[in-house]
């Protein structure tokens, strides 16, 4: 799979998990034009320190689901800010007071905004068959 490619699937991946985890206020930048480092930011805002740790967790078990290994992690234990280091895409999931302060959006402005929500691509599993009996008369 080419690299680009690769790297909004991860990102795909990423906002389908933020959004099971029903973080709110999530922004998708792409940074490609602006940034070295990495192709895709991901900015999500959690409710609280628990749900900001919950919610990191569920990211980094659906793309292990995936076979995507995280490059590193940090701010797991306070759970104020924790950055998820995928390589090609870079998670932030904050509550709202840092999300607010650091305000990465306007840091990161030169970057285009992909809307959220607009492809929605989910694994497919596939369907249980459910044999049913029928019965004679």
């Amino acid at each position: 799979m080419p690299k680009v490619a690769k790297a909004k699937k991860t990102q795909q991946w990423i906002q389908n998990a933020l959004e099971d985890a029903k973080t709110q206020n999530i922004a998708v930048l792409d940074v490609r034009k602006i940034s070295d480092f990495t192709d895709y930011m991901v900015i999500a805002t959690g409710t609280s320190n628990r749900h900001v740790q919950s919610s990191a967790d569920k990211v980094a078990e659906t793309l292990r689901d995936h076979g995507v290994r995280r490059v590193g992690i940090e701010g797991q234990q306070l759970g104020d800010w924790v950055l998820i280091d995928f390589g090609d895409v870079v998670v932030h999931i904050m509550r709202e007071q840092t999300r607010d302060f650091y305000n990465l959006e306007k840091l990161w402005s030169d970057a285009k905004r992909i809307e959220v929500g607009e492809k929605r691509e989910t694994a497919k599993k596939p369907r249980a068959t459910r044999k049913t009996k029928t019965t004679k008369k």
